[in-house]
C-alpha cells in the first residue's frame, strides 16, 4: 500500500488511496434505492466503480509532473509547464479535484489524501 509522504519538489511522492468518497457515493445509492430503484443502482454501481479506482489508480507527483499509475503501467501524465490553473473544489469536504492545462481541463474525483495533494500542488505548481 502506499504511502503518502510529504517532501521536496525533487523526490516522488506518491498519493495514499482514500475510499471515503466512493463508499459515501454506494452509500447514497442505497438510500436512493429505497426511493427509486431504478436511480440507485447506477449509483451504487458509480461507486463500487469508483471504489475499484481508488484500489488500483496510484497517483504520484515527480518533480515535473503529476502521473497516473496502474500497478507499473503509467496510465497518463501531466507536466505542470502545461498547466494554468488547479482548484480543490469543497476544501473542507473535498470530493472533487479540476486543473486546467493549455489544451484541456480534467475533473478528478478525490480518491486519494487532499492534505498531499494540496500540499504538492503549492509546492510543484505554486498559483499565480
Amino acid at each position: 500500500m502506499a504511502v503518502s509522504q510529504v517532501s521536496n519538489t525533487q523526490s516522488t511522492v506518491v498519493l495514499t488511496p482514500r475510499y471515503w468518497v466512493p463508499i459515501g457515493v454506494a452509500i447514497a445509492g442505497i438510500l436512493l434505492t429505497f426511493i427509486t430503484p431504478w436511480a440507485g443502482v447506477p449509483v451504487i454501481l458509480l461507486g463500487c466503480f469508483l471504489g475499484f479506482q481508488a484500489a488500483t489508480v496510484q497517483v504520484q507527483f515527480t518533480a515535473t509532473a503529476f502521473e497516473l499509475y496502474r500497478g507499473e503501467k503509467q496510465l497518463r501524465q501531466f507536466p505542470f509547464a502545461e498547466w494554468q490553473d488547479w482548484l480543490i473544489l469543497l476544501p473542507p469536504v473535498p470530493i472533487l479535484f479540476f486543473f486546467k492545462e493549455v489544451k484541456s481541463i480534467h475533473f478528478m474525483p478525490m480518491l486519494f489524501d487532499a492534505r498531499s495533494l494540496l500540499t504538492c500542488l503549492e509546492e510543484r505548481c505554486p498559483r499565480s
